[in-house]
């Protein structure tokens, strides 16, 4: 396939709008989405708690709008989903995007609502991996999905699971119901099969990753943050995984589901493959991020990958989920954040650049406070 784009830029508070829009612009935005269309936000809260590097920033969210508003894409909606340890309406007001969704009139939908969204089987066209296996009753995807641009917004960061979580790992939520569990054990091989679908459903596909705060550790929850000032963007959604992986210093092509992207033709996984514009020199860099275990992840290992791999059913699909539900709950709620976490952001609000600006959200709503502002007030 051909060379693939990523647009890599440095970006500070002082003008954090207008990089986003630069990014955009670099990106190719208006070649990816199609005019005329609706364009779903797919913001990612991979913690309802604030934590430094887990969840889409607030100016990653408003920049994102305002670029595409300036470009004619006026038909905008967020759609919401939940996960077994996130809260979706606790996430989207805890990390500021409340007021965002306010001021430009942003209509957010819930796809765990069934008033806001019905689901339909689909019959992919491209043959799946395994989703048709796990799934043999049918693949239920969104209605509202089809014909729509999708703009993803992921952050840097690593994942217990897949090494690294990105662009495709932010489709897993958006087009998969509450039992997207049942994939863990084959979740390289589901996201490659994800991404063959948003190819044969969506108008457009369209990728804005934020860096500012990158998290390296076993995220994508309990991580440790680290400020790295970039942010990129991609119409493909392998190539925007691979550059982040590179940069936070793995190989992508020995990540699986960026390699069966790669082979399956939906993306570029390899570095030769992939043209980086904007700030070249951020896509050299490499931060040295390693992943590790936690307390819950290591639990997860010896469920969907390990010995018990094999009684999936037993604990996945039956009423006993409920008890890793609240066993996962209870460990990051009601350990990791009041015990651990929450210190860790408090420092990070209240010491670095991109914690101030997080605090400016908290106290003002958005960063665009005049009319044509993209300046802290």
């Amino acid at each position: 396939m051909a060379r693939s784009k990523v647009a890599v830029v440095r970006v500070r508070p002082d003008h954090v709008l207008e990089d986003i829009d630069r990014l955009h612009t670099l990106a190719g935005v208006e070649t990816a989405l199609a005019q005329g269309a609706p364009t779903i936000l797919k913001d990612n809260i991979s913690w309802h708690f604030p934590f430094p590097g887990a969840n889409t920033t607030p100016w990653q969210l408003e920049g994102t709008i305002r670029s595409l508003r300036a470009r004619g894409y006026d038909e905008l909606v967020c759609v919401q989903n939940k996960t077994v340890v996130t809260d979706a309406f606790k996430g989207e007001d805890l990390n500021g995007y409340v007021p965002i969704f306010k001021k430009y009139e942003i209509p957010v939908r819930y796809n765990f609502k069934p008033e806001d969204m019905t689901w339909s089987f689909y019959r992919p066209k491209a043959k799946m991996r395994v989703l048709d296996e796990i799934f043999p009753e049918g693949i239920s995807i969104p209605d509202a999905f089809h014909g729509a641009n999708i703009v993803h917004l992921p952050t840097i960061k690593c994942h217990i699971y897949t090494q690294t979580t990105g662009a495709m790992k932010n489709a897993f939520g958006g087009l998969l119901n509450t039992k997207r569990h049942y994939t863990h054990s084959w979740i390289h091989e589901t996201l490659v099969d994800l991404l063959a679908i948003q190819k044969e459903i969506h108008a457009g596909l369209f990728a804005v990753m934020d860096g500012t705060t990158a998290g390296d550790g076993p995220g994508p929850r309990t991580m440790r943050p680290v400020i790295k000032d970039v942010m990129l963007a991609a119409e493909d959604q392998v190539a925007i995984d691979a550059v982040a992986a590179s940069m936070m210093g793995f190989d992508p092509m020995t990540i699986p589901y960026m390699r069966l992207a790669d082979e399956a033709g939906l993306g570029n996984a390899k570095l030769e493959n992939i043209e980086i514009v904007g700030d070249v020199a951020l896509a050299d860099q490499r931060w040295g991020f390693s992943v590790g275990d936690n307390g819950a992840s290591m639990i997860g290992d010896v469920m969907w990958f390990g010995p018990l791999k094999r009684f999936q059913k037993l604990f996945f699909h039956t009423p006993l989920v409920n008890l890793f539900v609240m066993g996962s709950e209870a460990y990051h709620d009601y350990y990791r954040w009041p015990l651990r976490d929450r210190r860790v952001f408090e420092q990070w609000r209240d010491t670095t650049h991109w914690g101030q600006l997080f605090d400016h959200y908290q106290s003002h709503g958005t960063l665009a406070v005049p009319a044509d502002a993209t300046k802290i007030a």
